[in-house]
């Protein structure tokens, strides 16, 4: 392998567990800020929380919406070109058409947009005696699957509960990605008991590495996110986690261990496709 080749087998992630307050200016800034502190800690790729410059709530989201771009993804395009990262803008409620969606935007390191995926799978619970949220009272579904390239890797972005549909990340890795991340934030019900087996579940099925960001617990709010933002490596192995408060998590992807572990358990060569397959109906990202 030569020397290059080498040295784009291997990037830092950093992951930014954000204290999300009501106050939209504050987490601009506080973003912003923790950006430029991972960008000098060596990250290449940053990934911000769900809903990072608004509280989470259907309540929230219609006065928090913005068009796209805005405010905040002006701020994410000029912290991705002053720190030259790519960043992988968590989400925020954005508005189109009086429709009102969950969005995430990725901005390269020239600040130009790359990818917006909106939300495909909305949170509709309901867990009697513990949590009912509906996501669907206030937002519209994305319907496209959206991946990015970078010079390490292609990427696949989902938002917090289309993490639990296992096809999506299926999909993701036939296309090539190496990489998912998942801004999102689970509460204190599905926190607990999902939030690392479903990362563990999407990196050990798919072979890949798979990173979440959480905004920081605040138990203050009217919903109580669960925190613990991760990134989990192909053989399932959490490799970095947060605790409840903000925080920025690294971890260094080594895309050559990624090639190991496929070479070493090659179930992708293994696949029956003469017996099943998990196609997309759509290509393109919304």
């Amino acid at each position: 392998m030569s020397t290059l080749a080498k040295a784009m087998s291997k990037f830092r992630l950093a992951v930014v567990q954000l204290q999300v307050t009501s106050v939209k200016a504050e987490n601009l800034s506080r973003a912003r800020r923790l950006v430029k502190e991972a960008a000098g800690q060596g990250g290449q790729v940053v990934l911000l929380p769900e809903c990072f410059n608004s509280p989470y709530g259907t309540s929230f989201f219609p006065s928090y919406a913005e068009r796209i771009p805005g405010e905040s993804s002006q701020m994410l395009s000029e912290a991705a070109k002053e720190n030259k990262v790519y960043l992988v803008g968590g989400s925020i409620p954005e508005e189109d058409g009086g429709k009102l969606y969950n969005s995430c935007t990725v901005f390269g390191p020239d600040g130009q947009l790359i990818l917006k995926h909106r939300k495909i799978h909305l949170f509709d619970i309901d867990v009697p005696g513990k949590i009912r949220f509906q996501e669907s009272e206030t937002l519209s579904p994305g319907s496209s699957l959206s991946v990015f390239e970078t010079p390490f890797c292609k990427v696949g972005v989902g938002i917090c509960y289309d993490i639990r549909f296992a096809e999506l990340a299926q999909l993701y890795s036939r296309k090539g990605c190496q990489l998912l991340v998942y801004p999102g934030a689970f509460n204190m019900t599905t926190g607990p008991a999902h939030w690392e087996l479903l990362q563990r579940g999407r990196a050990l099925d798919n072979q890949v590495y798979v990173a979440t960001a959480s905004p920081a617990r605040d138990e203050t709010a009217s919903y109580v996110a669960w925190g613990h933002s991760t990134v989990v490596n192909p053989w399932g192995e959490v490799i970095s986690k947060a605790g409840p408060e903000e925080a920025v998590i690294y971890a260094d992807i080594d895309l050559q261990y990624l090639a190991d572990i496929r070479q070493q358990i090659p179930i992708t060569a293994q696949r029956r496709n003469d017996i099943y397959a998990v196609t997309s109906t759509q290509e393109g990202s919304s």
